[in-house]
């Protein structure tokens, strides 16, 4: 049963055309292919990036971090309540007014108490000024090494400037070394994001970022498999090229540096619409739906990529949606910041309140119940 399943996975007549069979890309006569065995060493490739990542949050990027004088907001706790905790928990993080008035009699608190509670409780929850700054750190390291790698890779390949070279000789391209290991990092190195996905920082587009990393590491394993491995090359360097410029944004907007991080954001703005919505779509499709038909009739092989490739362009456009409105943000006059992360709960009328209850739990701390000691040993009241 396996065995023909491994047989109709692997079926030559799905993956290669018409007039070719895997005997074709067996190594001989010192030409080397790729081979789908090999993708194996992406998935401890991904756990040492998952270990370099912790040891360059912790020596490289908390140092900078500190130097950048990031600190993180104090944030007062929610005080200790089983019901509105179990509430929390198990029903709503978000209760209904409805919500608010029945908690509010079984807690004992006030409405008012209680959607403070609930907001308070919310804002723990929140990742911290510095665990935003140690991943844009990291992942601003990587996207611009990977970058620069792949354009020295790639610089001085004839298909880099004519993309009909990309399917000159197909499938029988020999793989060259910067070939392989271009694919084996980069796709190390998206495992190692989906990975670590749940411990990351949450944002807007969280459904979005899985099926971005799922279709990119299918996309990678699959141009792999079936020699597609000049167009994989470029696509991955289409998308380099502009990460690393979103990080470092993010960077100096957790550290402050308003007029650096909108600086930049410009530059990435531009650079995005220009790789993702004219490059990509008018060069690296045209390229893969248009020219792979003058040598073969279309296979299954080639919907299938083509189709990958759609999904990851609906993306673009997606997150093109959200750059451009924190672009008129800036143009009308405010600061960039992410669309896609939650922004810290506060109540206007409150926000006063708020900040001088935070400066006196840096200059007392709490006690055990909760609530603030203050200096004129008065119980502060909700």
């Amino acid at each position: 049963m396996l065995r023909t399943i491994y047989d109709w996975f692997w079926w030559d007549r799905l993956w290669l055309p018409y007039n070719l069979t895997w005997t074709d890309l067996e190594d001989r006569d010192g030409r080397v292919y790729a081979k789908a065995s090999e993708l194996w060493i992406t998935l401890p490739l991904a756990l040492v990036f998952l270990v370099v990542r912790q040891a360059f949050e912790l020596y490289v990027a908390t140092p900078l971090a500190n130097l950048l004088n990031v600190k993180d907001k104090v944030r007062l706790k929610a005080t200790p309540n089983t019901v509105l905790e179990g509430f929390y928990i198990s029903t709503s993080k978000h209760p209904k007014q409805l919500d608010i008035e029945a908690l509010s009699k079984k807690a004992g608190y006030s409405l008012r108490q209680v959607e403070r509670w609930f907001r308070r409780r919310r804002n723990q929850d929140r990742p911290s000024l510095l665990k935003k700054f140690r991943e844009a750190s990291w992942r601003f390291t990587f996207y611009l090494i990977a970058f620069i790698a792949g354009l020295a890779a790639l610089i001085d390949k004839p298909w880099f400037y004519d993309l009909k070279e990309v399917w000159k000789g197909f499938p029988t391209l020999t793989l060259l070394p910067s070939q392989y290991w271009y694919y084996m990092i980069e796709l190390g190195f998206y495992w190692s994001l989906l990975f670590s996905v749940a411990s990351d920082v949450k944002r807007k587009d969280f459904k979005e970022q899985i099926i971005h990393h799922l279709a990119t590491i299918i996309l990678i394993s699959f141009s792999w498999c079936v020699n597609y491995i000049r167009a994989g090359t470029l696509i991955m360097l289409v998308h380099d090229s502009a990460d690393y410029l979103l990080e470092s944004a993010k960077m100096f907007n957790y550290a402050g540096w308003k007029n650096a991080c909108n600086a930049i954001f410009i530059v990435f703005a531009a650079v995005f619409i220009v790789t993702r919505l004219i490059i990509f779509p008018f060069w690296i499709l045209h390229c893969t739906w248009v020219y792979p038909t003058e040598l073969y009739p279309p296979f299954f092989c080639y919907y299938f990529f083509n189709g990958l490739l759609a999904i990851l362009q609906l993306l673009h456009i997606f997150w093109a949606c959200l750059i451009l409105r924190m672009a008129w943000k800036f143009i009308t006059g405010n600061y960039v910041e992410d669309e896609r992360s939650d922004r810290e709960e506060t109540d206007n009328s409150e926000e006063g309140e708020e900040e001088k209850e935070a400066k006196e739990v840096q200059k007392n701390g709490p006690v055990s119940n909760g609530h603030l000691a203050l200096n004129n040993n008065h119980r502060k009241t909700e």
